[in-house]
């Protein structure tokens, strides 16, 4: 092991089973933890540096970060101390929770994650930045190698190694190789995640990371670094000077929303970018649920006692041609006590009424054999889809001839 920790060795009640991997700011051991009996995580300060100062205030920085900001989308920190072995350097470490999966990085070397999947690692991630801005935390070096994704699916932003409060000039221009993991020198960040203003050695703040996350949002998406160039100092001035890449046209499914969004997260200047993690959490979301809505989403979204169905849409003008059939046909089959109600045309007698056009009231003779006349003498009140109430006319039965007559006034005989 790179400090000389073997399984068996114990710092304080944590007892160290195996090595996980190893960085320029510690390694990392898999632990139990005696007294709770759980498996954790421990991050040793390896002896090289443990008496730099730079070195340990860093360690000690992260680990307070750490324990400042609990968040789902953040390591979680249990614990921090040293311990002294075989009488040398005392050894300082953090206890954290043990994740189990892979980094994005990782995950990147071999496979291109879908848009809707990079959009929700996106998200995630935005949510911790959020939680570790709230408390004045910059991050600092955010790249896949410091996202993890664990075997249940949830995102962890790890080392916070390079993290300071507030708003802080960088005191150094040193940076990381590309693929390096952060060293005791790499002040700044990451070549090809870090801001403009991280490159210029200006003032930093929570702009910084939200241009880190939009450099790997488009690695997520397309599989490869914004501003990828053959060497280091190419591509600082790629970050200068070049114009943000746009998604490349192969991404098919990808909607244009998302090239927009990400090309924000990349603009040279910080009052151009989202002000807020929040607010580029948000955003993200809106790209993801925009993409699935639509007149098939909508009719999928709206409940089903909300619309009428289609064959029912389509029953409605024959329900009311019927309703009007059965009131004519009602005139038609008029009972015996009601037909009294009517006289024959050219008749004093009452009949059977063989058609509509045949009948007619007494009081009301028109002109010509009309029908309308008649169903205006009636209206229909809607009962139900098969049924309607018929309001007959108040006629009053002839004393000679036993046909219906309007009633007379008063005062009349």
């Amino acid at each position: 092991m790179p400090v000389g920790l073997t399984p068996g060795t114990r710092l304080g009640r944590y007892e160290v089973l195996s090595a996980l991997g190893a960085g320029g700011m510690g390694e990392v051991y898999r632990a139990r933890d005696a007294r709770l009996d759980r498996e954790v995580a421990i991050k040793v300060l390896p002896e090289s540096v443990a008496t730099a100062p730079d070195s340990l205030a860093r360690f000690e920085r992260e680990a307070r970060a750490l324990a400042r900001t609990e968040h789902p989308n953040i390591l979680t920190i249990h614990d921090i101390g040293e311990e002294g072995i075989g009488g040398g350097t005392p050894t300082r470490f953090a206890v954290t929770e043990l994740l189990v999966g892979e980094t994005l990085g990782s995950r990147l070397a071999h496979e291109t994650l879908s848009w809707r999947r990079a959009v929700d690692i996106g998200a995630a991630v935005a949510d911790g930045l959020a939680a570790a801005h709230g408390q004045n935390i910059v991050h600092r070096d955010l790249k896949p190698d410091n996202l993890f994704l664990t075997s249940d699916g949830r995102v962890k932003i790890l080392d916070f190694g390079l993290a300071t409060s507030g708003v802080m000039a960088a005191p150094s221009a040193e940076t990381t190789a590309p693929d390096a993991v952060t060293g005791p020198g790499a002040i700044l960040g990451t070549v090809g995640y870090m801001a403009p203003e991280q490159v210029h050695g200006g003032a930093v703040d929570a702009r910084a990371d939200l241009f880190a996350l939009g450099c790997v949002l488009y690695e997520m998406v397309t599989g490869r670094r914004a501003f990828s160039r053959p060497t280091p100092g190419e591509t600082l001035a790629a970050i200068l000077s070049a114009p943000a890449p746009e998604l490349p046209a192969g991404i098919s499914d990808a909607p244009p929303e998302l090239g927009r969004l990400i090309g924000r997260c990349l603009e040279k200047q910080p009052e151009a970018r989202f002000q807020s993690a929040s607010d580029l959490a948000f955003a993200l979301r809106s790209v993801a649920t925009a993409s699935a809505t639509g007149p098939a989403a909508f009719e999928a979204a709206e409940p089903a006692h909300a619309r009428p169905s289609a064959p029912a849409a389509k029953r409605r003008p024959w329900m009311v041609a019927g309703a009007v059939a059965v009131a004519v046909l009602q005139r038609r089959r008029l009972p015996t006590a009601t037909r009294r109600h009517w006289t024959r045309r050219g008749s004093g007698s009452s009949g059977a009424c063989s058609t509509a056009k045949s009948w007619r009231p007494r009081r009301r003779r028109p002109s010509c054999c009309d029908w309308r006349p008649l169903l205006s003498r009636f209206t229909a009140t809607p009962w139900s889809n098969e049924s309607c109430i018929i309001h007959e006319p108040p006629w009053r039965r002839s004393s000679r001839s036993g046909s219906r007559t309007a009633p007379r006034k008063a005062g009349r005989g």
